[in-house]
């Protein structure tokens, strides 16, 4: 009997390839003019695809949200968490992740800069899925940045008496306003003030703060 070499599934390589354009175009989209408003009209149209087309993909627009929600949590992993990855475990990784955060920023990778900054205050007093989902990786952000913070303590290189949370939540809430400030204020300095503020932050807490770049 001959062996045969597996088929491609063509059709399921189509599907695939509508699916992450149509999330990649939904991540960006709602970077500037939030999830909630989007149509799945207006969505098929910047994706290029057709309505019925979105409709063989998910169900309902919740559907659509709750993917395009793991899109954007991927993006972020791949473009801002695996680059921090590189530097050394301690306060050398938890400065990393805060600039590759600014990185992934002024690249403009999104129209509207970040994706969770427009979603979270779009969705935080509501009820439903989609806000839980949001609770759920918000919380795994504190808990990873926290996570490196503890490291960092008992390695030595921050002061024993830096409260995790404490620090967790200043870092998060810098790079969270430069993407507000960025839009309505100049850009070059809102991003470079987000820097300064969170080096300084850390130097003030490092044991040996020559360890991190003076400015």
């Amino acid at each position: 009997m001959t062996n045969r070499l597996p088929v491609a599934d063509g059709r399921r390589a189509r599907g695939e390839r509508s699916r992450s354009t149509v999330l990649d175009t939904v991540v960006a989209l709602a970077s500037t003019d939030g999830l909630d408003g989007l149509s799945m009209g207006q969505v098929a149209a910047a994706a290029g695809v057709s309505k019925s087309g979105l409709f063989s993909l998910w169900r309902d627009k919740e559907e659509l949200q709750l993917a395009a929600v793991e899109r954007a949590r991927q993006q972020w992993v791949d473009l801002v968490v695996q680059p921090a990855l590189q530097a050394p475990p301690g306060i050398l990784q938890l400065w990393r992740l805060h600039e590759s955060r600014l990185a992934f920023y002024t690249a403009k990778v999104l129209p509207g800069g970040c994706f969770f900054v427009a979603i979270q205050s779009e969705f935080d007093d509501r009820t439903g899925l989609v806000h839980d989902l949001l609770r759920q990786h918000a919380k795994e952000w504190d808990e990873y940045v926290q996570s490196i913070i503890r490291g960092a303590i008992e390695a030595g290189q921050l002061r024993p008496d830096t409260d995790p949370g404490v620090l967790s939540y200043e870092i998060d809430a810098l790079g969270f306003a430069a993407v507000t400030r960025a839009r309505l204020l100049e850009p070059d300095s809102a991003y470079a003030q987000a820097r300064a503020a969170v080096l300084g932050i850390l130097r003030a807490c490092a044991t040996d703060p020559s360890i991190l770049p003076e400015s």
